[in-house]
């Protein structure tokens, strides 16, 4: 098989604009997400609406597609990139890694298990899950969380806590059963890709604002490995300075 590492990296943002290039340490956020991808796979591209991004990334050797500003989400810019590589590539990829370009320290680990799911021919697209590690993150509506059937498929996704302990108070659910936030981690197989994005905002999807919901409501499965890995995502200002002080007292490495 082989793998095409696509990192979608926009600009413009509500929470946090110019994103992609935030300085941690000495380098662009969209640079160690850049150089974590290279770490495992050959062919890497950050897909982009916009040139500052773009020649960002050309001047740091890496390599860059422009894709439409139109987009409503990273799967949708992936597709289009997709496409525009291979053409441009003459091949064709038959697996599509969907990194986050949030993700500065997302783990070689991480990315070698996620495309381990797809050693079964039957696996359309995968993801990953954590255990949730304590009550606050539990309760946490921006930490998606998920269930599993007994084929580590994911059953749904949502921001509130799900399964509903019932009989149980909440307070005690934490340690009553074992929860799963989801690793914004994607891999799909490349006709799937092209299927989803055909693919109409699902009701569901619209009421989590989660656009995976869409796959399942649809019918398609999503194959989960669970990883020990803790991430660290960057949503906001204040996430990025929590990130920078961590790097100077040492408990994440440069």
């Amino acid at each position: 098989m082989q793998f095409l590492s696509l990192i979608p990296a926009r600009y413009s943002s509500t929470r946090f604009p110019g994103k992609p290039l935030a300085d941690i340490a000495g380098k662009s956020m969209i640079h160690r997400v850049y150089e974590q991808a290279c770490s495992c796979f050959e062919h890497v591209y950050v897909a982009t609406d916009d040139d500052r991004i773009k020649n960002h990334v050309l001047d740091f050797g890496g390599k860059a597609v422009m894709t439409s500003s139109e987009h409503r989400s990273g799967t949708d810019r992936c597709a289009e990139a997709a496409n525009v590589i291979n053409k441009a590539e003459g091949n064709r990829f038959d697996i599509i890694i969907n990194i986050q370009g949030d993700e500065p320290f997302i783990q070689p680990d991480q990315l070698k298990l996620v495309c381990s799911c797809f050693d079964d021919a039957d696996t359309e697209i995968a993801s990953l899950v954590k255990k949730i590690s304590n009550a606050e993150e539990l309760a946490n509506p921006n930490i998606p969380k998920v269930i599993l059937n007994n084929n580590q498929e994911a059953i749904y996704f949502s921001r509130s806590i799900i399964p509903y302990l019932r009989n149980v108070p909440e307070d005690q659910w934490y340690n009553k059963h074992i929860f799963y936030k989801h690793i914004g981690l994607y891999a799909y197989r490349y006709e799937t890709l092209m299927k989803l994005t055909k693919l109409p905002p699902s009701t569901l999807e619209i009421a989590e604002s989660l656009e995976q919901i869409r796959w399942i409501q649809n019918g398609f499965k999503i194959k989960i490995a669970e990883t020990n890995t803790e991430n660290l995502a960057i949503d906001t200002p204040d996430d990025l300075e929590k990130v920078r002080e961590r790097l100077r007292l040492g408990i994440i490495q440069k």
